[in-house]
Protein backbone atom coordinates (compact mmCIF):
# COMPACT_ATOMS: atom_id res chain seq x y z
CA UNK A 1 0.00 0.00 0.00
CA UNK A 2 1.48 3.33 -1.07
CA UNK A 3 1.84 5.90 1.70
CA UNK A 4 0.00 9.04 0.65
CA UNK A 5 -1.32 12.28 2.12
CA UNK A 6 -4.71 13.84 1.44
CA UNK A 7 -5.11 17.60 1.61
CA UNK A 8 -7.94 18.53 4.02
CA UNK A 9 -11.02 19.80 2.18
CA UNK A 10 -11.23 22.94 4.30
CA UNK A 11 -7.77 23.95 3.04
CA UNK A 12 -9.17 24.09 -0.50
CA UNK A 13 -12.38 26.02 0.18
CA UNK A 14 -13.12 29.56 -0.97
CA UNK A 15 -10.53 29.70 -3.74
CA UNK A 16 -10.77 32.77 -6.04
CA UNK A 17 -12.77 32.36 -9.27
CA UNK A 18 -13.04 28.61 -8.74
CA UNK A 19 -16.72 27.60 -8.39
CA UNK A 20 -16.09 24.06 -9.66
CA UNK A 21 -16.73 20.85 -7.74
CA UNK A 22 -14.24 17.99 -7.84
CA UNK A 23 -15.24 14.42 -8.65
CA UNK A 24 -13.30 11.47 -7.27
CA UNK A 25 -12.14 8.00 -8.38
CA UNK A 26 -10.28 5.30 -6.49
CA UNK A 27 -7.35 4.02 -8.54
CA UNK A 28 -4.71 1.63 -7.16
CA UNK A 29 -5.45 2.71 -3.61
CA UNK A 30 -5.36 6.43 -4.36
CA UNK A 31 -8.19 8.93 -4.48
CA UNK A 32 -7.79 10.91 -7.70
CA UNK A 33 -9.71 14.11 -8.38
CA UNK A 34 -10.99 15.73 -11.56
CA UNK A 35 -13.31 18.54 -12.64
CA UNK A 36 -16.22 17.68 -14.97
CA UNK A 37 -18.11 20.74 -16.25
CA UNK A 38 -20.66 21.11 -19.03
CA UNK A 39 -22.07 18.77 -21.63
CA UNK A 40 -21.06 17.85 -25.17
CA UNK A 41 -17.94 16.49 -26.80
CA UNK A 42 -15.23 16.06 -24.14
CA UNK A 43 -12.24 18.36 -23.78
CA UNK A 44 -9.53 17.09 -21.43
CA UNK A 45 -7.24 19.69 -19.80
CA UNK A 46 -3.88 18.36 -18.56
CA UNK A 47 -1.93 20.52 -16.09
CA UNK A 48 1.77 20.27 -15.36
CA UNK A 49 4.35 21.36 -12.78
CA UNK A 50 3.65 22.49 -10.06
CA UNK A 51 0.00 23.37 -10.74
CA UNK A 52 -3.36 21.58 -10.61
CA UNK A 53 -6.80 21.92 -12.19
CA UNK A 54 -7.09 25.40 -10.65
CA UNK A 55 -4.80 26.48 -13.52
CA UNK A 56 -7.66 26.04 -16.01
CA UNK A 57 -10.34 28.01 -14.13
CA UNK A 58 -10.33 30.94 -16.62
CA UNK A 59 -9.95 28.72 -19.70
CA UNK A 60 -12.81 26.30 -19.00
CA UNK A 61 -15.84 28.68 -18.98
CA UNK A 62 -15.61 29.80 -22.65
CA UNK A 63 -15.12 26.20 -23.77
CA UNK A 64 -17.94 24.90 -21.57
CA UNK A 65 -20.27 27.69 -22.67
CA UNK A 66 -19.57 26.85 -26.33
CA UNK A 67 -21.14 23.43 -25.76
CA UNK A 68 -18.31 21.17 -24.62
CA UNK A 69 -17.74 18.94 -21.61
CA UNK A 70 -14.60 20.14 -19.81
CA UNK A 71 -12.65 17.61 -17.75
CA UNK A 72 -9.53 18.61 -15.82
CA UNK A 73 -7.77 16.03 -13.67
CA UNK A 74 -5.45 16.66 -10.76
CA UNK A 75 -2.45 14.41 -11.38
CA UNK A 76 -1.45 12.12 -8.51
CA UNK A 77 0.50 14.25 -6.07
CA UNK A 78 -1.29 17.49 -7.01
CA UNK A 79 -4.46 19.42 -6.20
CA UNK A 80 -7.20 17.40 -4.53
CA UNK A 81 -5.67 14.08 -5.58
CA UNK A 82 -3.81 11.99 -3.01
CA UNK A 83 -0.09 12.66 -2.68
CA UNK A 84 2.31 9.72 -2.35
CA UNK A 85 5.15 10.89 -0.12
CA UNK A 86 7.98 8.86 -1.71
CA UNK A 87 9.61 10.80 -4.57
CA UNK A 88 10.72 7.47 -6.03
CA UNK A 89 7.08 6.44 -6.51
CA UNK A 90 6.63 9.00 -9.29
CA UNK A 91 7.53 8.14 -12.87
CA UNK A 92 6.53 9.14 -16.39
CA UNK A 93 5.05 5.69 -16.96
CA UNK A 94 3.02 5.78 -13.76
CA UNK A 95 1.62 9.28 -14.37
CA UNK A 96 0.60 8.30 -17.90
CA UNK A 97 -0.98 5.03 -16.81
CA UNK A 98 -3.02 6.70 -14.05
CA UNK A 99 -4.15 9.49 -16.40
CA UNK A 100 -5.18 6.84 -18.93
CA UNK A 101 -7.59 5.31 -16.43
CA UNK A 102 -9.59 8.55 -16.53
CA UNK A 103 -10.18 8.13 -20.27
CA UNK A 104 -11.35 4.58 -19.67
CA UNK A 105 -13.38 5.13 -16.50
CA UNK A 106 -15.33 8.03 -18.09
CA UNK A 107 -15.35 6.19 -21.46
CA UNK A 108 -14.29 9.38 -23.25
CA UNK A 109 -14.51 9.26 -27.06
CA UNK A 110 -14.15 11.92 -29.71
CA UNK A 111 -12.16 13.94 -27.18
CA UNK A 112 -9.87 16.93 -27.54
CA UNK A 113 -6.83 16.93 -25.26
CA UNK A 114 -5.31 20.24 -24.12
CA UNK A 115 -1.79 19.97 -22.71
CA UNK A 116 0.61 22.29 -20.89
CA UNK A 117 4.03 21.86 -19.27
CA UNK A 118 4.35 18.26 -17.93
CA UNK A 119 0.78 17.73 -19.10
CA UNK A 120 2.39 17.65 -22.56
CA UNK A 121 4.56 14.56 -22.24
CA UNK A 122 1.73 12.81 -20.39
CA UNK A 123 -1.17 14.04 -22.53
CA UNK A 124 0.57 13.65 -25.89
CA UNK A 125 1.48 10.09 -24.93
CA UNK A 126 -2.18 9.49 -24.09
CA UNK A 127 -3.11 10.91 -27.50
CA UNK A 128 -0.81 8.35 -29.15
CA UNK A 129 -1.60 5.36 -26.95
CA UNK A 130 -5.37 6.02 -26.83
CA UNK A 131 -5.77 7.42 -30.32
CA UNK A 132 -9.20 5.82 -30.65
CA UNK A 133 -10.48 8.13 -27.89
CA UNK A 134 -8.77 11.42 -28.82
CA UNK A 135 -9.62 13.22 -32.06
CA UNK A 136 -7.92 16.61 -31.64
CA UNK A 137 -4.94 18.09 -29.81
CA UNK A 138 -4.24 21.54 -28.33
CA UNK A 139 -0.64 22.25 -27.28
CA UNK A 140 0.42 25.09 -24.94
CA UNK A 141 4.05 25.74 -23.92
CA UNK A 142 5.24 22.16 -23.56
CA UNK A 143 7.28 19.53 -25.38
CA UNK A 144 8.49 15.95 -25.30
CA UNK A 145 11.49 14.57 -23.45
CA UNK A 146 13.54 12.28 -25.66
CA UNK A 147 16.95 12.55 -24.02
CA UNK A 148 18.06 14.66 -26.99
CA UNK A 149 16.27 17.88 -25.98
CA UNK A 150 18.28 20.91 -24.90
CA UNK A 151 17.13 22.56 -21.69
CA UNK A 152 17.35 26.31 -21.10
CA UNK A 153 19.56 27.79 -18.39
CA UNK A 154 16.39 28.96 -16.63
CA UNK A 155 15.08 25.42 -16.53
CA UNK A 156 18.38 23.96 -15.31
CA UNK A 157 18.45 26.50 -12.49
CA UNK A 158 14.86 25.53 -11.62
CA UNK A 159 15.73 21.81 -11.55
CA UNK A 160 18.71 22.40 -9.26
CA UNK A 161 16.59 24.55 -6.94
CA UNK A 162 13.91 21.84 -6.70
CA UNK A 163 16.47 19.12 -6.05
CA UNK A 164 17.82 20.88 -2.96
CA UNK A 165 14.55 22.36 -1.62
CA UNK A 166 12.37 19.99 0.41
CA UNK A 167 9.78 22.65 1.27
CA UNK A 168 9.22 23.80 -2.32
CA UNK A 169 7.59 27.28 -2.54
CA UNK A 170 4.98 26.27 -5.11
CA UNK A 171 3.07 29.55 -5.30
CA UNK A 172 6.31 31.53 -5.54
CA UNK A 173 7.37 29.40 -8.54
CA UNK A 174 4.04 29.96 -10.27
CA UNK A 175 4.19 33.71 -9.65
CA UNK A 176 7.70 33.86 -11.10
CA UNK A 177 6.49 32.37 -14.40
CA UNK A 178 3.52 34.73 -14.85
CA UNK A 179 3.79 37.95 -16.89
CA UNK A 180 1.51 39.80 -14.47
CA UNK A 181 1.37 39.24 -10.72
CA UNK A 182 -1.79 37.13 -10.23
CA UNK A 183 -2.22 38.39 -6.66
CA UNK A 184 -1.83 36.89 -3.21
CA UNK A 185 -5.13 34.97 -3.23
CA UNK A 186 -4.22 33.13 -6.44
CA UNK A 187 -0.72 32.33 -5.21
CA UNK A 188 -2.23 31.01 -1.98
CA UNK A 189 -4.52 28.77 -4.04
CA UNK A 190 -1.50 27.19 -5.72
CA UNK A 191 0.11 26.66 -2.31
CA UNK A 192 -3.08 25.29 -0.71
CA UNK A 193 -2.85 21.65 -1.89
CA UNK A 194 0.62 21.35 -0.32
CA UNK A 195 0.35 22.18 3.41
CA UNK A 196 3.51 20.25 4.43
CA UNK A 197 6.91 19.48 2.88
CA UNK A 198 5.95 15.78 2.68
CA UNK A 199 2.94 16.64 0.51
CA UNK A 200 5.26 18.20 -2.11
CA UNK A 201 6.97 14.98 -3.23
CA UNK A 202 5.11 14.96 -6.56
CA UNK A 203 5.99 18.57 -7.30
CA UNK A 204 9.63 17.90 -6.41
CA UNK A 205 9.73 14.74 -8.52
CA UNK A 206 8.73 16.13 -11.91
CA UNK A 207 11.92 18.08 -12.78
CA UNK A 208 14.03 15.12 -11.71
CA UNK A 209 12.16 12.78 -14.10
CA UNK A 210 13.33 14.53 -17.26
CA UNK A 211 15.78 12.26 -19.17
CA UNK A 212 19.04 13.94 -20.16
CA UNK A 213 20.34 11.16 -22.39
CA UNK A 214 18.54 8.84 -24.83
CA UNK A 215 19.05 5.80 -22.57
CA UNK A 216 17.54 7.39 -19.45
CA UNK A 217 14.14 6.24 -18.10
CA UNK A 218 11.31 7.83 -20.07
CA UNK A 219 13.43 8.81 -23.07
CA UNK A 220 12.41 5.85 -25.25
CA UNK A 221 8.72 6.59 -24.62
CA UNK A 222 9.27 10.23 -25.54
CA UNK A 223 11.03 9.23 -28.74
CA UNK A 224 8.16 6.89 -29.60
CA UNK A 225 5.54 9.60 -29.05
CA UNK A 226 7.53 12.13 -31.09
CA UNK A 227 7.79 9.73 -34.02
CA UNK A 228 4.08 8.88 -33.83
CA UNK A 229 3.10 12.57 -33.84
CA UNK A 230 5.26 13.22 -36.92
CA UNK A 231 3.08 10.75 -38.78
CA UNK A 232 -0.17 11.85 -37.12
CA UNK A 233 -2.72 13.85 -39.11
CA UNK A 234 -5.15 14.81 -36.36
CA UNK A 235 -6.12 18.47 -36.18
CA UNK A 236 -3.78 20.35 -33.83
CA UNK A 237 -3.88 23.86 -32.40
CA UNK A 238 -0.68 25.25 -30.90
CA UNK A 239 -0.71 28.38 -28.72
CA UNK A 240 2.51 29.76 -27.22
CA UNK A 241 3.30 32.62 -24.86
CA UNK A 242 5.45 35.45 -26.21
CA UNK A 243 7.42 35.79 -22.95
CA UNK A 244 8.02 32.27 -21.62
CA UNK A 245 11.44 32.12 -19.91
CA UNK A 246 11.22 28.35 -19.41
CA UNK A 247 10.14 27.34 -22.93
CA UNK A 248 10.73 30.37 -25.19
CA UNK A 249 8.76 30.89 -28.39
CA UNK A 250 11.73 29.60 -30.40
CA UNK A 251 11.36 26.27 -28.59
CA UNK A 252 7.68 26.19 -29.52
CA UNK A 253 8.50 26.83 -33.17
CA UNK A 254 11.11 24.06 -33.14
CA UNK A 255 8.71 21.66 -31.44
CA UNK A 256 5.98 22.42 -33.99
CA UNK A 257 8.38 21.72 -36.83
CA UNK A 258 9.57 18.48 -35.18
CA UNK A 259 6.01 17.09 -35.19
CA UNK A 260 5.05 18.46 -38.60
CA UNK A 261 2.73 21.22 -37.36
CA UNK A 262 2.42 24.87 -38.29
CA UNK A 263 4.16 27.42 -36.08
CA UNK A 264 2.23 28.23 -32.89
CA UNK A 265 -0.14 31.14 -32.62
CA UNK A 266 1.59 33.63 -30.32
CA UNK A 267 -0.24 34.75 -27.17
CA UNK A 268 0.87 38.29 -26.36
CA UNK A 269 1.69 39.52 -22.86
CA UNK A 270 1.94 36.01 -21.44
CA UNK A 271 4.61 34.01 -19.67
CA UNK A 272 4.90 30.25 -19.03
CA UNK A 273 1.62 30.10 -17.12
CA UNK A 274 -0.27 31.70 -19.97
CA UNK A 275 -3.54 30.45 -18.49
CA UNK A 276 -3.02 32.98 -15.67
CA UNK A 277 -2.00 35.83 -17.96
CA UNK A 278 -4.50 35.26 -20.80
CA UNK A 279 -6.91 32.56 -19.63
CA UNK A 280 -10.19 33.89 -21.10
CA UNK A 281 -8.49 34.57 -24.46
CA UNK A 282 -7.06 31.04 -24.56
CA UNK A 283 -10.47 29.59 -23.71
CA UNK A 284 -12.12 31.64 -26.44
CA UNK A 285 -9.51 30.61 -29.02
CA UNK A 286 -9.93 26.93 -28.15
CA UNK A 287 -13.72 27.21 -28.28
CA UNK A 288 -13.61 29.00 -31.62
CA UNK A 289 -11.24 26.41 -33.07
CA UNK A 290 -13.36 23.51 -31.84
CA UNK A 291 -16.56 25.04 -33.20
CA UNK A 292 -14.90 25.71 -36.56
Amino acid sequence: MVEALRTPEETLEGLPDFPFQSHYREVEGLRLAHLDEGEGAPVLFMHGEPTWSFLWRKVIPPVRDAGFRCIAPDLAGFGRSDKPTDIGWYSYDRHTQLAGTLLEDLDLRGATIVVHDWGGPIGLRLAVEHAERIDRIVILDTGLFTGHQRMTDAWLAFRDFVARTEDLPVGFLVKGACKQDPGEAVIAAYDAPFPTPASKAGARAFPLLIPHEPEAPGAAAGQRVLQALREDRRETLMLWADSDPVLPLSVGEQFAASIGRSAPRVIADASHFLQEDQGPLIGALIAEWLAG
